[in-house]
């Protein structure tokens, strides 16, 4: 997968993808329209974040590349890319539970916080594609 030149695109699929994390420096891009809302993305080496509507949608500790972000009240799923191990938060709904599943294996049960925060720790091998599916329930 390649990094997003544009730092966010829409996919003829019908998902985001945003990210890159070979930028030394920060860039980010606001205002960009899908779906009718509005999205910003910061990203570079050390952090990756998207926000919907100003309100945190995903962060990823170091930078990535986020292909196919779909977003439903029940899932969330997309693919992720990196140079190294990575911390993932994702805003979901407060106090759930959601089964996290990685390259289609089912990783465990999760809860939120009361923010709705959900954190993921990810092993990355660089120049693999991970799958993660976030299914409420």
């Amino acid at each position: 997968m390649a990094v997003i030149k544009e730092l966010i695109r829409k996919e003829s699929n019908g998902t985001l993808s945003f990210g890159n994390y070979e930028l030394d420096s920060k860039q980010k891009l606001s205002d960009f329209e899908f779906e009718g809302d509005l999205y910003k993305v910061k990203t570079f080496k050390e952090i990756t974040k998207l926000e919907k509507n100003g309100m945190f949608v995903y962060e990823s500790v170091p930078g990535t590349v986020v292909t196919n972000l779909k977003v439903t009240d029940k899932e969330t799923s997309f693919a992720v890319e990196g140079l190294e191990d990575v911390s993932i938060t994702l805003e979901m709904e407060p106090e759930s539970d959601y089964v996290v599943y990685v390259d289609g294996t089912n990783v465990g049960k999760m809860k939120t916080n009361l923010a709705g925060k959900l954190i993921l720790s990810l092993e990355i091998t660089p120049g693999q594609v991970s799958e993660i599916r976030v299914v409420r329930g």
